[in-house]
């Protein structure tokens, strides 16, 4: 890969919406990201070892939150992670999350993102509703189909 190649791959990540890029063409490895980290990362050859899988399938409500008798709404539509990766809440480590508990949300309205093999992935709303519980952790690893969040459709 010339310097030309490098450069226009440069630009056109620059002006995407993607947070993370990364090209391996044999001993060739270009990564570009726009996370803000606290220190400078050396990339190092990873050995990568599958996580245990000793996860626990136990739903998280909003009714202890809510501190209220009443049973949690049916009509609720969950937002469902579409790959297997570690999620994020906010676009960057001290930024504001994306969305909490009582934000409306309108359909195609980023909520978290999934980074998986150092891509960054949006997860978009299906639904405009309001966001009736966050079922998952900042930085902890998802499943293919979780429940990322639970959202109050409009009516």
């Amino acid at each position: 890969m010339n310097e030309k190649q490098i450069e226009q791959l440069f630009d056109k990540f620059e002006n995407s919406s993607l947070k993370e890029f990364e090209l391996v063409q044999g001993d060739f490895k270009l990564s570009l990201s726009k996370r803000e980290s606290a220190a400078p990362q050396v990339a190092a050859p990873e050995a990568i070892t599958p996580a245990p899988t000793t996860t626990q399938n136990t739903p998280m409500t909003n009714t202890e939150t809510e501190g209220t008798a009443e049973a949690a709404p049916s009509n609720l539509e969950d937002i469902k992670s579409p790959l297997v990766g570690v999620a994020y809440l906010a676009p960057k480590p001290d930024a504001d999350v994306f969305k909490k508990v009582g934000d409306s949300v309108k359909k195609g309205d980023v909520v978290c993102v999934i980074e998986a093999m150092k891509m960054i992935n949006e997860v978009k709303s299906t639904v405009d509703g309001v966001v009736s519980s966050v079922n998952v952790e900042d930085g902890t690893m998802v499943e293919f189909d979780q429940s990322l969040f639970s959202i109050e459709p409009k009516e």
